[in-house]
């Protein structure tokens, strides 16, 4: 059996019926960060041991920072993601 097996498992082809074209992905429907922002923020975040204070929310990671950055609509979302630059860039000592 083995490899020849494996791979004619992979490439058979299936009764699944015919592709769905009511659903159709869009830039509105699944929004990201552009990769220059994507990579700041992972360079801002690695290692962070003092969070980052952005709209009153204390933000320690990437995965926190980029989940809230998307939750947002794209005005206020550029204007956090500038807060968070220049909150690093200050060095934010979070609260006291």
């Amino acid at each position: 059996m083995g490899w020849r097996f494996a791979l004619a498992c992979c490439t058979a082809k299936t009764n699944a019926g015919p592709a769905r074209k009511d659903f159709v992905i869009t830039e509105d429907s699944m929004p990201s960060l552009d990769r220059p922002q994507r990579r700041l923020l992972r360079r801002i975040y690695n290692g962070r041991t003092v969070p980052i204070i952005v709209d009153g929310r204390p933000f320690l990671t990437y995965k926190e920072a980029s989940g809230y950055l998307l939750s947002l609509p794209a005005d206020a979302r550029e204007q956090a993601y500038q807060a968070m630059k220049s909150g690093a860039i200050g060095g934010s000592k979070g609260p006291a």
